[in-house]
């Protein structure tokens, strides 16, 4: 059985504070990285709702420039390569969207014809 003083010297209270889950310690990383550690809960929505590899390029695009307003920067560059993603896979288009591809290819092949 540990000691008190072992618990303790191990303790970290800020590092461990209510950190349970793997993507809550990548959005702290995130906002670290950022240095804006008072939006660290959305750091932390971001880690939880997008994917790992696009938030890491988005951060090492930061963090390879000099710019001023990082944060700003990480933004932009979240949401270039959001929209560059593909749907899940499985997932169903929707009809709209469906529909207006359809009709986007017919028009491209009548033009060809």
């Amino acid at each position: 059985m540990k000691s008190i003083g072992q618990i303790l010297k191990k303790f970290d209270p800020v590092k461990d504070k209510y950190i349970s889950r793997e993507f809550q310690s990548f959005g702290i990383y995130l906002a670290e990285e950022l240095n804006d550690y008072k939006h660290r809960s959305l750091y932390i929505k971001l880690a939880k709702t997008v994917h790992r590899s696009i938030l890491e390029k988005a951060l090492s695009f930061v963090s390879d420039s000099n710019a001023r307003n990082k944060v700003a920067l990480f933004m932009w560059k979240l949401a270039q390569l959001r929209k560059g993603q593909l749907p899940p896979r499985g997932a169903q288009a929707e009809p709209r969207t469906l529909m207006w591809k359809l009709k986007e290819l017919k028009a491209g092949k009548e033009k060809n014809e």
